[in-house]
């Protein structure tokens, strides 16, 4: 965020999956397709941002400028299993993660990521964000999934559940290096029975036509290759 996880401990369990998580799964790599990476132009961009040809940079928060960045890519429209879903892939200190989700008007919905050597699945895919005219504060939603951690020899290696909830704090203006944005301010809080795998609670800022300004582990977006959205 190894290239075997191990089945135990715990402990070391939980910190690779921390690392995973630095962004925000396949279920065997034989049947992963590989995502599509030409079709929309980097000018139309949607309200929750997706097209193929994106990409976004990151710093960890508290973190001068100049270090070297995380990348985050959309790659376009792949297979997540039997579902087709839109791939992200998050590069950078040695990350090498790729998440899918559904995203449209109606929302998005992650339905897991990979990393070299392994997979996560969630059932029913987690909710991310609600439809794109919903927002306002005092939002709230909140999920539960099955989450299973699975090596690429298709055994899963940890399973159990993961409860979410979300809430929109407000609505303001921010700015990082010098660009301003109009940020929703979301509270997440997140419990699980596999070792406490993602930060109980973080706050998330979202631009809509930009995409995460604060990612919920805690990176700033530092540049971006298109424009809009402030």
């Amino acid at each position: 965020m190894s290239a075997r996880l191990p089945l135990r401990p715990p402990a070391r369990l939980s910190a690779l999956l921390v690392v995973c998580l630095l962004a925000s799964c396949a279920p065997a790599p034989q049947t992963q397709q590989q995502p599509v990476t030409a079709s929309t132009s980097v000018s139309q961009v949607s309200f929750y941002p997706f097209q193929a040809g994106l990409s976004w940079t990151y710093l960890p928060d508290g973190e001068a400028q100049g270090g070297q960045p995380y990348t985050v890519r959309a790659l376009g429209p792949t297979l997540f299993g039997s579902v087709q879903a839109q791939a992200f892939n998050l590069s950078g200190r040695g990350a090498d993660q790729t998440s899918y989700r559904l995203i449209s008007a109606a929302g998005v919905q992650l339905l897991g990521f990979r990393k070299p050597g392994l997979s996560v699945r969630l059932d029913p895919p987690w909710r991310e964000a609600l439809a794109e005219d919903a927002w306002q504060v005092g939002l709230a939603w909140q999920g539960e999934s099955s989450i299973a951690v699975q090596s690429d020899d298709g055994r899963t290696n940890v399973s159990g559940k993961v409860n979410y909830s979300y809430r929109v704090l407000d609505q303001r203006s921010v700015s990082i290096g010098g660009q301003t944005y109009r940020v929703w301010v979301v509270n997440r809080q997140i419990t699980d029975t596999v070792g406490g795998l993602f930060p109980a609670s973080q706050e998330q800022w979202f631009a809509p036509f930009v995409g995460d300004v604060r990612t919920p582990e805690g990176l700033l977006l530092t540049g971006r290759n298109f424009t809009g959205g402030q």
